[in-house]
């Protein structure tokens, strides 16, 4: 059996001596065992769970849940009456007890969402929700957290929590086919009218639920105001907004055993400065940058990491020093085809940004990292908006955390880490089998058998290069022919001009990508 303490990051090593997060473990531990850890992977499939998970409590239960951007008629089954709004409303009117903290976002007119986040914590409010704006960030942060919590007051063994990279927002509602969501909102023009969108949840019974509620009972009750500006206070007053939170019922025990997995919990908060420290993080905490560095140190034949951005220095720098020490290392990282905006001031930076943590890799081991994009069968881009890594078929996270310095430092976050090799081998699995384009088989004959071939971690390094070939010498030639199996695209290293190169490391730096720890650790390698 894999050594816990090998590869997860011990209560003292999590270094964030405020939180109440690893009371429930054992002496020393920051994990759980007994859990039962299922992915979801793609928005319609998480949405049908969540929806149906919701419509079955009752009288007394307990619904948590947050969100970076929330759209209330998001339609979570695409059927009228599973709206966001509706679903959620109905919970609270049957006597449920229904709560969420929402990112109040910066203004629309920064290309943002605050409109569509108020409305849906004002329609909810009217529906008798409690559902709160919350502005306690760092400058230019954002709450990133998106998880949903249920606690059944008359049967325990039916506690679940999902965590991951997927808002009850537009877009989301795709499925492996990759068609996107109906109720769409722009992305670059790339991605068409409808932009496909991929990413991940992870459903979570067990132990773990406890520690995901706790996450949510910490920042409810922080009693800093939930914002510092005095126009947002006054807006609020107008609207009739809550911007008190109630006191939440007493936590229940962590609920029983539901299987073999073992769970850890990865946050990250930013250093708020001024005396604004949140009460359950003081200065910070960046367990998500200081647990995927203790993995990718123990990791000798892949990680696989799907990400929506992948940038930087800081990024790079840990897996550096594990493909100069393991010549059998690969990485393999499946990220956009195009940033999700364009124009001249965002798309520079975040390209650089891509050069910067790619390149570097590519510099140290040409031949053993490799980076792609996905495409649907019509040749739309697909947008990449998982947060997944698998490191050596033993360690998987699926979170709302990127792998970038703001994820890593600067916004809140959470991650879900399971160490379980059957669990880790079969998420990488079933991802590979929807890129190379094997889902209907793994239906029909079950995934350990379609996947028999690429159960070596190289081998799927090695399929992943092929099918990408052949699908990009299928679109050089014209598109001439069948369309040969997979969406992997390769992707090639951005080139940013050198007029454009000052302009783009200033917005990288300062707007895309900041660094949130404290003064003492910033623009260092320490976390």
């Amino acid at each position: 059996m894999t050594d816990p303490g090998t590869w997860l990051l011990s209560a003292s090593e999590r270094d964030n001596a405020d939180t109440v997060i690893d009371q429930q473990c054992e002496d020393g531990a920051a994990w759980t065992d007994g859990n039962l850890v299922v992915p979801l992977v793609d928005g319609a499939a998480y949405f049908a769970d969540l929806c149906a998970a919701i419509r079955a409590t009752v009288d007394g239960d307990l619904v948590l849940f947050t969100d970076w951007q929330g759209d209330a008629d998001e339609r979570l089954t695409g059927e009228p009456g599973s709206e966001v709004v509706e679903v959620l409303g109905a919970a609270d009117e049957r006597g449920v007890d229904v709560r969420g903290l929402v990112w109040r976002s910066h203004l629309d007119q920064t290309g943002f969402f605050a409109t569509e986040n108020r409305h849906l914590g004002e329609q909810l409010q009217h529906r008798g929700a409690e559902v709160l704006l919350d502005m306690r960030v760092r400058t230019g942060g954002s709450h990133h957290q998106k998880f949903v919590v249920i606690r059944h007051r008359d049967d325990p063994s039916r506690d679940v929590a999902w965590v991951g990279g997927i808002d009850l927002a537009h877009n989301r509602r795709d499925d492996s086919d990759h068609g996107g969501d109906p109720q769409s909102q722009p992305l670059a023009e790339e991605y068409g009218d409808h932009p496909p969108w991929h990413d991940v949840q992870v459903r979570i019974q067990g132990p773990a639920v406890h520690a995901v509620e706790t996450v949510f009972r910490e920042r409810w009750t922080d009693p800093t105001p939930l914002s510092r500006s005095p126009l947002r206070r006054w807006s609020d007053r107008l609207r009739g907004l809550d911007t008190d939170p109630d006191p939440l019922p007493e936590q229940a025990p962590p609920p029983p055993s539901a299987g073999p997995h073992r769970v850890q919990l990865l946050r990250t908060y930013p250093n708020l400065r001024h005396g604004r420290d949140y009460p359950f993080a003081r200065g910070g905490e960046r367990s998500v940058a200081l647990g995927y560095t203790k993995a990718i140190g123990q990791a000798r034949r892949l990680v696989y990491v799907e990400d929506q951005y992948f940038w930087g220095d800081d990024v790079a720098e840990p897996f550096l020093a594990a493909l100069r020490e393991h010549p059998d290392l690969r990485v393999v990282a499946v990220i956009p085809l195009y940033p999700d905006v364009g124009g001249r001031l965002s798309r520079p930076a975040e390209e650089l940004g891509r050069a910067r943590a790619l390149s570097r890799l590519l510099d140290v081991a040409p031949d053993r990292v490799a980076a792609y994009g996905l495409e649907n069968h019509a040749g739309t881009p697909v947008y990449v908006h998982a947060k997944v890594c698998v490191m050596d078929d033993v360690w998987a996270s699926v979170g709302s955390d990127n792998f970038n310095r703001r994820s890593w430092t600067h916004d809140s976050e959470l991650s879900c880490v399971v160490l379980d090799d059957d669990y880790a081998r079969s998420l990488r699995l079933r991802l590979a089998a929807e890129h190379l384009d094997r889902l209907g088989e793994v239906r029909e004959r079950g995934l350990d058998e379609v996947m028999a071939d690429l159960s070596d971690p190289h081998a799927m390094y090695d399929a992943f290069d092929r099918a990408a070939s052949a699908l990009d010498a299928w679109h050089a030639s014209g598109r001439v022919g069948p369309r040969p199996p997979g969406r992997l695209r390769h992707l090639p290293l951005p080139e940013v001009g050198p007029w454009s190169a000052p302009f783009a490391r200033l917005a990288l730096d300062r707007v895309h990508d900041p660094d949130g720890r404290p003064g003492p650790l910033r623009g260092g390698r320490d976390y």
